[in-house]
Parts: structure tokens; sequence; C-alpha cells
């Protein structure tokens, strides 16, 4: 006979037989059910409670996006829905696999406006690719089921499912369905030839790759791939991390803060082939690196999902496909013989040499010189570091100025969601507590969800954190002064003493403000067994990498 059980325990068995060992949330009454079966499952998924839904439901984000499964989040109604629906948000623009579970009013109640009601179908229905609401125990396998299919087949994304809590707290006799894994659209071999038939015809032909279901296999293929084929690739913002930055083949990102080099490859090509990536407006530089709705070049569009193939641009050949089917069937290809022949080799080597030399930038302004802090963390840290950023102009130092390795990871959101880079840190530490992982933070970015660092103390997972600080909400700035010289309103920051408030959360802080004494800083970082975090004081002049605060505002001016 079935074991008779609450939906809040039911739930929980469907959460384990689906593999789940972490999930991420913040308490709340709507949902005790499920925490009381967290409670019995204790011994097999770690309950991670966090500080504010926000924070709770970007480490579900970055869970998901290190771990290739669905991170799962747990927030109470109204106020705790809306603070995580930042966090589904950027899974749906990082296209990470995500599931956030959210307690409801009773079913009775609901259409009344009753205490912190939200129809969540019509406040989620833009932004998640699923969202249900649970109106009988019984479907909670069949429902939770459905959404691990559906947050990580075809683009991978985020699913809502709201939980009324005398729904949980109903008896059933159900029982967990058994765990599926993904499925991923094959390549056929018709498919297969047209896509070679236009490489072979190509002189200079450009990968751009990026998205999300990626595993190992398909970025070693994507490697053997473009190195066979001498063929130049750049990756989609803020997914570097998808192709050996050592190889020959790699050749910097599209996006924010592209150089002109960068930006002379697609007026050059002749085939863009872009695999995985959705062409977003940050990649694409407002959709003008290629004309929208059909590009002057010829165009190859791969990916895994139906959907994202002509939303933006129209290809000469679509092609729904995974991106590890689509990688392994390309390296496992013998390269033919092409009309390209040492013209194609030569413009994969000014692509490369361009990149490397992007690498170099002037001495910065002020005493802690940003740039030289980058050359000693690409020397020293580890070969499979984990790196993490929210959003700001700091940004630039660890997109621009890392190489990634075959095993470094980045976590970093599309959606340009400040305060996403300390949370994503604390996940990574809870999922790899092995592994080195360093959070890039600004100064405002950090203070969105500083809170968390209570998160990381408690659950013993504390990265080590660098706190770029230039006393102001720099990428506003920079707008400011080259829209509105001198007119500056509301982008300063007063500041709270970082040092500080890190120990009293048990990390080791240090505050730095002189590049020669960056290294040791760094060394006891790594040396503390409770994190660190290390204030890295910035002049304000050093607004970005290659332009002064005072030069911006100077071309303003003479523009005027």
């Amino acid at each position: 006979m079935s074991e008779k059980r609450s939906g809040g325990a039911l739930l929980v068995a469907c959460l384990q037989e689906q593999g789940v060992d972490t999930v991420f949330g913040v308490p709340g009454e709507s949902y005790l059910a499920v925490l009381d079966g967290l409670y019995d499952a204790s011994n097999a998924i770690r309950t991670v409670i966090c500080r504010n839904e926000g924070g709770a439901g970007f480490m579900a984000a970055a869970h998901g996006k290190l771990t290739g499964r669905p991170g799962i989040c747990f927030v109470t109604r109204g106020p705790g829905a809306s603070n995580a629906s930042i966090a589904v948000h950027s899974a749906r623009q990082d296209s990470s696999p995500m599931i956030l579970f959210i307690g409801q009013v009773g079913r009775g109640d609901r259409g009344r406006e009753a205490f912190q009601e939200i129809d969540y179908r019509a406040f989620f229905g833009s932004v998640a690719k699923w969202v249900t609401e649970v109106e009988d125990a019984k479907r909670l396998p069949e429902i939770i089921a459905r959404a691990f299919q559906v947050a990580l087949n075809g683009r991978p994304g985020p699913v809502v499912i709201a939980l009324p809590e005398d729904m949980l707290r109903d008896v059933t006799t159900a029982e967990p369905l058994p765990y599926l894994s993904a499925s991923e659209p094959g390549l056929s071999e018709d498919v297969l030839a047209a896509f070679m038939d236009a490489l072979e015809g190509a002189e200079r032909p450009l990968v751009l790759f990026g998205g999300g279901s990626w595993r190992t296999e398909g970025r070693v293929g994507l490697k053997s791939f473009l190195e066979s084929h001498d063929i130049p690739a750049l990756a989609a913002f803020r997914f570097q991390d998808l192709l050996d930055n050592h190889s020959p083949a790699y050749c910097g990102d599209a996006g924010v803060g592209m150089t002109q080099a960068t930006r002379s490859l697609f007026d050059e090509t002749d085939l863009v082939i872009a695999i995985g990536t959705r062409l977003d407006e940050l990649t694409t530089e407002g959709y003008s690196l290629l004309r929208a709705p059909k590009p002057v070049q010829q165009f190859v569009h791969v990916h895994p999902s139906d959907g994202e193939l002509g939303k933006v641009y129209q290809p000469d050949l679509a092609i729904h496909c995974g991106v590890n089917n689509f990688c392994q069937a390309l390296a496992q290809n013998e390269p033919r013989a092409c009309r390209a022949g040492e013209p194609r080799a030569e413009w994969r080597k000014k692509a490369r040499a361009n990149f490397l030399a992007s690498l170099e930038v002037p001495a910065q302004p002020g005493s802690l010189d940003m740039a030289e802090v980058m050359k000693w963390l690409r020397a020293n840290l580890p070969l499979d570091a984990i790196l993490t950023n929210g959003a700001g102009n700091f940004t630039v130092w660890p997109n621009k100025f890392y190489l990634f390795g075959e095993d470094d990871r980045l976590l970093a959101p599309q959606s340009g969601a400040m305060g996403y880079g300390l949370p994503a840190a604390i996940a990574a530490k809870i999922s790899a507590p092995e592994r080195v992982v360093v959070c890039f933070a600004g100064d405002g970015d950090i203070q969105m969800n500083l809170q968390e660092l209570g998160t990381a103390a408690q659950e013993g997972a504390q990265p080590i954190i660098l706190v770029l600080n230039n006393s102001m909400y720099a990428t506003i700035r920079m707008h400011q002064e080259r829209n509105y010289p001198r007119r500056v309103i509301g982008t300063t920051l007063v500041n709270p003493d970082f040092v500080a408030l890190a120990k009293a959360y048990d990390f080791h802080a240090e505050r730095v403000v002189l590049t020669a004494d960056f290294p040791a800083a760094f060394g006891r970082a790594m040396a503390s067994k409770t994190g660190a975090l290390l204030e890295l004081v910035l002049d304000p002049e050093a607004i970005t990498a290659r332009q002064t605060l005072s030069a911006i505002r100077a071309a303003a001016e003479g523009s005027d």
C-alpha cells in the first residue's frame, strides 16, 4: 500500500527523485508543510536559508548555471515572490535552469485579494518559461516532473510553481515520478552536409557562441572544431568560459566594451555561425553588428530551441540542434579542403593577435592599478577557479582581462542585475567547496545583497570577495558625464566600512590601497579558512580601462 503523506512531504520526495541535493530560500508560513518535509529529508537535501529572497533566487540561478541542473528556490507569497522575481528574470536572460516554488494563499481565498495574494501566472507570465499553480496534491509528481523537463529542455530557463498552503497540508498516497534526463535535438546528415557546404565556401568564417545547456563534451567539441578548421570565435556577452581562452581560436567577446578590432570582424566576415546564443541586444551592440532582420553576411544559426531560430535574425541556414550534439558532430568531421587556404589562417591569426593586444591597457590612475591586479590573478589563480560578478563598470576586469581556461567558470548575469555576484559566489562555494571562488563586486553592486555574507558564514561557504570601491555608481556616472557633463546627481556613494562589516560576518578582511600590496593580501585571503573580503580602493578617475573620467567629460564638452 502506498504511503500517506502531506503534499509538502510529497513535494520534497519528488525533489529527491529528481536528484536535488540543495535548495535555497527564505522561510515563510505559506509553505510550512514543505519546510517540515525538508526537516525529514535533511540528510539528503541541504536547505540553505538566505537573508533576502533576491539573494536566494540568485543563488538558485547560479547553481543551475554551474551544475546544469535546475537550481531550486523556495519563497513565501507576495513580498517574497516579488523579491525573488529579479532572479527569475536573470535566469531567463542567462538561459539557466531554475525552479522557483512560491507559497500561495489557500485555494478558497483566491480572488479576494487575500493577505499577500498575487496571481503568479500574470506576474511571471512574460518572464518564466512556464508558470503554474498546483490545485491538487495528487498532481504534484506530474507537475514537478514536467517542471524539470521544461527548465532543462530547449533553451533552459526558469519555471515558477505556486503552492496553495492548504494543498500542501492535504494528505495523499501519490508517489514521485522517476527521474528523466533532458533530451537534446540531434543533427541529421543532410543538415550537417549543408552546413559543411556553407563552411567550405567561406574565406573568413566567424563563430559566435553562447547560451545555456553546454556540457564538457560540447565545449571540447567546439574547441576541436575551431582549431582543426582554423576559425576565429567570439563569446557572446558573459559566456567567455565556454571556450578555452588560451586556444588560438579564441579571439575575445562580443558585447559591451568590445574593441574596434572585434567590431571589424563582423564587417569583414563572409559567414557568421552563431552556436547556442540567442543574439541578444548587448552581444550584438544594439542589433547593429548584424543587420536585422536579415544580416548582410551569410548567416547560420544553431540553437536547441526552435523558438530562437528567426526570432530576431533570419538565417540562411537554421539548425535546430543541441549545442553539445552539434559541436561533437563537427569535431568528428574531418576538415574539407576549402578555397580559403592560407587567407583563412591569416584571418584567424590576425583576430587572435588583436585579442591578445587588447589585454594590454594604459597604467590606471591612482595607487592601485586593476590592470596589474588582473595580470597577477591570470598568473596565479588555480586552473579551475570560479569567477563571479554582478553589474557595473568594474566587471570589465573579470570579463575582459582574465583568461578562462578549460576548467574555469564564469557566473555573471546577462540581465545586468546588480547584486548577483555575491550570492552566485556563495552558491558556487556550496556546490564546489574545494574550488577557489572569487567574487568581483563594485561598492554599489555588493550593497544590493551584502546581507548574504550572513548566509555564507552560516553555511561555511565563504568565497574571496574583491570589492572595487570608487565611491560611486560608476556606470551611471560615466553615462552622466557623456551626456550631461558636470551635472552629477544620484551617483555618489557614501559607503560603510566594508572591512569592519566583513569581519562582523567572520570573514578575513583587509583594505588594499597600493598595487604592490595586492599579492600578499590575496595570499592571506587564500589562506583564510573563513573566506575573505579585500576592499580595493580605486581612484574615481579610473572609471573605465581605457578612458579616464576627466577624458570622458572633456570629450563630451568638446562636442557641444
